[in-house]
């Protein structure tokens, strides 16, 4: 019995071992859990810190001379300040990238009346690119096609970093020539401190991270999946080119007048 006894209490001091044991591995599961976020926070933090101070705070004095000109869409006065790049002889051709399917070149012409000349005759305007991903598709489409080596790119401050990874990514051998735009509405010296600022470049943040990782693990963003799953659809219309826009659906129309005429 006394034997017996011995190892009952062997059997429990050991139990009691092993369950110490296991909430001493949780413990460090634990603590491995928060100075991975910790240390994960406090990069982010960095990075974020180092992202916003690098933006762009006041448009260029000076732009070189390029081979071309390319504007993403998501403000007028993006436009607006392409086009007189253009004007001013910084490239031989404009893409407006990413207009949108009922934007005509026609209301473009109303909202830019002194440039009507050049939006008639230097100006190509993209329906199909649907985000950044799809600009840089639709961009190296139209650089192959005119042949051009070197390019301006027109977008706000704050989107430029993720534009030209973007751009980048998609056209290796080309030179960029980053042309930021600069508006009233946002604040760049406030990154830190105001939440209206934060709460446009953290996101914008993240979506750079995304297109510089994204980078390293595919070889075209054309056909990538990631970039439809990134984006929620594909970031180029299926659509032809030649179909969308205001000008092809008005064509469509008298076409299908004609044949009903006839």
């Amino acid at each position: 019995m006394i034997g017996s006894s011995n190892d009952h209490l062997a059997v429990g001091a050991t139990v009691t071992s092993v369950s110490r044991g296991g909430l001493s591995r949780r413990r460090i599961l634990a603590l491995a859990a928060i100075a991975t976020t910790t240390l994960g926070a406090v990069l982010f933090v960095c990075g974020y810190a180092r992202f916003a101070a690098g933006i762009e705070a006041r448009e260029p004095v000076a732009t070189p001379q390029t081979d071309a000109i390319v504007v993403v869409t998501g403000g007028s006065q993006r436009i607006g300040d392409a086009i007189g790049l253009l004007g001013a002889d910084r490239g031989a051709r404009l893409l407006i990238s990413g207009v949108n399917e009922k934007t005509s070149r026609e209301e473009l012409a109303r909202l830019n009346p002194a440039s009507r000349d050049l939006l008639a005759c230097c100006v190509d305007l993209d329906y199909r690119a649907r985000n950044t991903i799809g600009n840089a598709i639709e961009t190296r489409r139209w650089v192959r096609r005119h042949g051009f080596r070197s390019l301006l790119v027109v977008t706000s401050n704050y989107h430029m970093p993720r534009t030209l990874a973007e751009f980048s990514h998609a056209m290796p051998g080309l030179r960029f020539i980053a042309h930021p735009v600069v508006t009233d509405q946002l604040d760049t010296a406030g990154w830190w401190y105001r939440w209206s600022t934060i709460r446009l470049l953290a996101p914008e943040y993240v979506k750079y991270l995304v297109a510089r990782l994204r980078s390293f693990v595919e070889d075209d963003p054309e056909y990538s999946r990631l970039s439809v799953i990134i984006g929620g659809r594909k970031p180029v219309s299926p659509k032809p080119a030649e179909v969308l826009g205001p000008e092809a659906e008005r064509r469509s129309h008298l076409r299908g007048a004609t044949h009903r005429d006839g």
